[in-house]
């Protein structure tokens, strides 16, 4: 008997499962939707550098995070415990890429100077806006996925390699 054709479709684009795909999304699920209802704030980790600054700096910019810094500073600390808990259980240990250092560095003070141009992140648009039916989430996900997609693309064309 042959596999039906979106269930084949599937499982080419999911070579290693979905079901792990599956239980982190149900994870991040709970989670915002935790953060949520103990706070009535949305989830995201686009503020971790300021609320963290928060706790040294006597700027007021960095003071406005005070009421939640430290649920921030936990939910952020949680994604890379999580991800580090997967890497070491399920893969063969925590630095699974073979893209350098440098880049990694400046892909991240990319991506952070984009969170705060965006006015939030993946987790906070991604997750929580498009959850709630925000037109600007639903516009800031696309946004970004236009550019990751044509960035790659670029990237790739160029011939550049980890």
């Amino acid at each position: 008997m042959s596999t039906p054709l979106p269930v084949a479709m599937l499982a080419e684009l999911f070579p290693n499962g979905i079901s792990h795909y599956a239980i982190g999304g149900l994870f991040v699920g709970l989670g915002v939707a935790v953060i949520y209802l103990g706070t009535g704030i949305t989830a995201g980790a686009s503020t971790f550098l300021e609320s963290t600054l928060s706790y040294g700096s006597t700027l007021s910019r960095f003071q406005q995070y005070r009421p939640s810094r430290d649920w921030r500073v936990v939910f952020t600390l949680g994604i890379a415990a999580g991800a580090a808990v997967y890497a070491v259980t399920v893969q063969d240990g925590i630095w699974t890429t073979d893209v350098q250092p440098w880049r990694l560095l400046g892909g991240g003070i990319l991506v952070g100077i984009g969170t705060r141009v965006g006015k939030g992140c993946t987790s906070g648009h991604g997750v929580c806006g498009v959850g709630s039916a925000s037109s600007t989430s639903f516009v800031g996900v696309v946004t970004f996925l236009l550019i990751a997609i044509g960035t790659a693309q670029l990237v790739q064309a160029a011939g550049v390699s980890p």
